[in-house]
């Protein structure tokens, strides 16, 4: 039986009484979605180009997903992992055949997925080895060991002290990288394109360079593949297209096909550093999130999705490209797979408030950059519609840009 939804309005007030004002939330309450479709409690329908910020990266209730869940729900919820659960091990044998040979460990999240790989750092080097390098531009999440290695510090105002041990150098530079190892360096953290930042993609040779300082002074390599990863670029894994294996790689959003997830992956030769009583994740690798992991794999491949993330990246540059001569505020087009960035010379703020009034639904990240990640599996009449709304909405901005 289907219940009456709180209006918008209705919601906006419960959050303002109830809920910690610690997002910067639009006032619309959604609803349902299906795709690359949403619709908020006044039936107002939005084609979505950042489906759960990207978490939905098969669009919202995937059926396959769904499915799973659902037949899952049913059976066991939840067992501690105290316990081996089927499910679990197949989803991790999954996970290696797709990547490299190794082991995984699962949580919930991807600031959860880099602390764990910050720890296994440390544990798998020397004692007196504990610094680690990451990069200006580059984001790792929310509690302090991962928001320490975040090298943005706009997110440690009034945090501090921060975690000790880590040490920063500006993405793509490896002479700055080598002048920063020393005897107490355990690893390097990085994005192999930083989504945050603003989808920024490694200067040629950076990340195989990475590869070589770590194996020269015996450093833990670390990717947060947290964005990047499952699909999202075209292959299953962002480091995939450089040539370059991490040690340890780290995964969340995407994962489970918008249920809750994350997890790291470690090469077999340092995993065993990761031992009993020294780190855990009460819910990780739950049944729910299980299945759900193993029927987000078996949709992209019986799908052809990452066939098909390639082919709208194309298609998604093509079009913008189209806009340089229309829009000269647009300054660069940076495109990796379904990882979108749109450089632009003026605050972006603007265009997605745009987009919202008019049906689509895009992100800002660093001010000037519009950030979309579309799901997979996107139609290609909503790809034209979403395109339409958006090169409309900057029409609409550049108009009152040569009025004001």
């Amino acid at each position: 039986m289907s219940r009456r939804h709180l209006s918008s309005s209705e919601t906006q007030a419960l959050f303002d009484q109830y809920v910690i004002g610690n997002y910067r939330r639009y006032g619309v309450n959604l609803v349902r979605g299906v795709g690359s479709e949403v619709w908020d409690a006044e039936e107002r329908r939005y084609v979505d180009f950042f489906p759960g910020w990207g978490c939905n990266l098969l669009g919202h209730c995937p059926a396959r997903v769904v499915e799973a869940v659902r037949e899952q729900v049913g059976q066991l919820i939840h067992v501690p992992n105290t316990w081996m659960m089927e499910s679990q091990g197949i989803w991790a044998r999954m996970l290696a055949e797709r990547s490299f040979d190794g082991q995984a460990f699962f949580c919930n999240s991807g600031t959860e997925a880099n602390e764990a790989a910050i720890k296994l750092a440390r544990l798998h080097t020397p004692a007196e080895r504990y610094k680690i390098i990451s990069f200006t531009g580059g984001f790792h999440g929310r509690t302090l060991g991962s928001l320490t290695a975040t090298a943005q510090p706009k997110y440690h105002e009034g945090l501090g002290p921060m975690a000790a041990g880590f040490v920063y150098a500006p993405f793509g530079d490896l002479e700055a990288v080598r002048k920063l190892v020393d005897a107490e360096t355990c690893g390097i953290l990085v994005e192999p394109i930083q989504g945050e930042g603003g989808v920024n993609l490694p200067p040629d040779g950076f990340l195989p360079g990475l590869r070589e300082i770590c194996d020269e002074h015996g450093l833990i390599l670390m990717f947060d593949e947290v964005q990047t990863g499952c699909g999202r670029t075209g292959e299953w894994f962002g480091y995939q297209h450089f040539g370059v294996v991490p040690d340890v790689l780290s995964l969340a959003k995407s994962l489970c096909g918008g249920i809750a997830g994350g997890a790291i992956l470690a090469r077999r030769e340092v995993a065993p550093s990761l031992r009993p009583g020294m780190h855990a994740a009460t819910f990780g690798g739950n049944p729910i999130a299980s299945v759900a992991g193993i029927a987000a794999i078996e949709t992209i491949e019986d799908e052809g999705l990452l066939g098909r993330a390639k082919e709208l990246a194309d298609r998604f540059q093509q079009r913008f490209e189209s806009w340089r001569s229309r829009f000269d505020f647009i300054d660069d087009i940076r495109i990796a797979g379904l990882m979108i960035g749109l450089q632009l010379s003026i605050d972006g703020a603007g265009v997605v408030q745009k987009c919202l009034e008019n049906g689509l639904l895009i992100n800002c990240t660093q001010g000037t950059v519009l950030r979309l990640l579309p799901a997979m599996n996107l139609e290609d009449s909503l790809f034209e519609e979403g395109c339409d709304i958006l090169e409309s909405s900057l029409a609409e901005v550049a108009s009152s840009l040569t009025t004001s």
